[in-house]
């Protein structure tokens, strides 16, 4: 299930939804330790965040070493999450290559966020109050997730497949929440779009 490149950021998975019983039970412990290194970069994430957003209004432009470093914990975490609510069999790597672009060397995950030459200077200061309605919206997504992600072991433990439309709904509720936090990041001045699909 890949998406199409619609929006500067994409989120694909190229998982199996034949999946061992077992997984479900023991996958997300043997994540522990990268949703360990997921906190330590979101907090990191923040601060660059912050530091971006003085550098557009300032010059335009989001400094290309802090757009990389951004854009690497996002796929550090889609990686290490998609491990954790078993859509992926493959151990994600403890990788730390800033990078905007997917290197492909997981190859059942992918994100990409593509770099803007040039951003509004003036957005940062009032993008956030915008994306109000989808902080709803993810915030909805999030319980929604949760109960998916439950749902979908259970499913697993009986069946030994992945429900389809449960994967289609993890990697679309993740994909959403990243436009909306790429717009306001600032990594784009793309307004995201009120859909889970690509």
């Amino acid at each position: 299930m890949a998406t199409a490149a619609l929006y500067a950021a994409t989120v694909n998975l190229e998982g199996d939804r034949e999946i061992a019983r077992w997984r479900p039970v023991v996958q997300w412990i043997l994540a522990v330790p990268h949703l360990v290194v997921v906190n330590a970069l979101s907090t990191l994430r923040g601060i660059l965040s912050l530091i971006s957003a003085v550098a557009v209004v300032f010059t335009g432009r989001n400094p290309r070493p802090l757009f990389d470093a951004i854009t690497m914990t996002y796929r550090y975490e889609w990686r290490a999450l998609s491990y954790a609510a078993f859509l992926t069999d493959e151990y994600p790597p403890f990788e730390f290559m800033p990078a905007a672009a997917d290197d492909g060397h997981h190859k059942d995950t992918g994100l990409t966020i593509a770099y803007p030459e040039h951003l509004n200077r003036w957005k940062p200061l009032y993008k956030w109050v915008l994306a109000i309605p989808h902080y709803v919206v993810c915030l909805a997504l999030a319980l929604a997730s949760v109960v998916t992600m439950l749902w979908s072991g259970a499913a697993v433990v009986v069946t030994g497949t992945y429900p389809a439309r449960s994967q289609r709904f993890l990697v679309g509720a993740y994909r959403y929440g990243l436009r909306v936090q790429a717009y306001v990041g600032p990594l784009t001045d793309q307004y995201p779009p009120f859909r889970l699909a690509a």
